[in-house]
């Protein structure tokens, strides 16, 4: 007898809730393979994680995968980062969006499939996760007004790099002055003449208390903001002139602190290119 699927199930659920196209949730999760693993962790994840831990399940609607080569490893700021230690750390980043308004059933099933994968022998183990929760979409700026890619295409339109920024402020309140003054003024004015078409800024949540122990409960829950810049060009081309003294900028503002600017350019699905440039 075939296992029971719950198969009617499916057409009453889709008849009921929200499903816009609006990513008003996301996974950004950046995570370091163990030394001599990196080939491996690839090909799991590439081959099945990317799939069945992520874009098969339920209002998770895009996705992708970026790489730090040691090259772009090495143009990382600041040093003393509350993120990753050494700062190096976190050689791949996958992002996801996730339909808005989606979350608490996004993460119901999320929890029951990394139970299953682990029980299964589908995950693999030899990697620590640096950065990784899940997020509430605050914002998008956009450098061209209503010209161009929306934040829904970000991760599907072939963008040639991306850099995540991770700021925090003092509280809460801080966090909610700080959001305004990104928006409103420092965002606007550094996308004007750039090579990154958008930015979109989003806040942690906190994990459920059932998640696999080895994901650490989420840091900063009140006082954090990250950021997504997407590039239209390899983010080593004028770094230091685009992309340099972010946290000076930050920190005149009086609002917070910048704990992590890190480059990443697109992997490329079903390879193994860059996997010997990690190191």
């Amino acid at each position: 007898m075939s296992e029971d699927t719950h198969t009617e199930a499916y057409g009453q659920l889709a008849a009921v809730g929200p499903y816009g196209v609006r990513p008003g949730h996301a996974l950004i999760t950046m995570v370091e393979p163990a030394p001599g693993h990196e080939c491996a962790y690839n090909r799991w994840y590439e081959d099945d994680h990317y799939y069945a831990g992520a874009m098969a399940m339920p209002w998770m609607y895009a996705g992708r995968r970026w790489v730090a080569t040691r090259e772009l490893q090495l143009l990382r700021y600041p040093t003393a980062s509350a993120v990753a230690q050494p700062m190096t750390k976190g050689c791949y980043l996958s992002v996801y969006w996730i339909t808005e308004g989606r979350y608490d059933e996004h993460m119901q099933w999320t929890v029951g499939i990394n139970k299953r994968l682990n029980r299964d022998g589908r995950v693999y183990h030899e990697r620590e996760h640096v950065f990784t929760s899940f997020q509430d979409h605050e914002a998008t700026v956009y450098r061209d007004g209503a010209a161009g890619p929306r934040d829904r295409h970000a991760l599907d339109h072939p963008y040639a790099g991306l850099v995540l920024e991770v700021i925090d402020a003092e509280g809460p309140q801080q966090r909610t002055e700080l959001l305004e003054w990104l928006r409103d003024r420092h965002l606007p004015k550094r996308l004007a003449g750039s090579d990154a078409a958008m930015v979109t800024v989003f806040r942690p949540t906190p994990l459920p208390g059932d998640r696999m122990t080895y994901v650490k409960q989420v840091e900063g829950v009140d006082t954090r903001l990250t950021l997504l810049w997407f590039l239209a060009e390899d983010p080593r081309v004028r770094w230091q002139e685009r992309y340099g003294g972010l946290d000076g900028e930050v920190a005149e503002s009086g609002l917070g602190r910048v704990e992590l600017v890190a480059p990443f350019i697109p992997t490329v699905p079903g390879t193994d290119r860059y996997v010997d440039e990690l190191r």
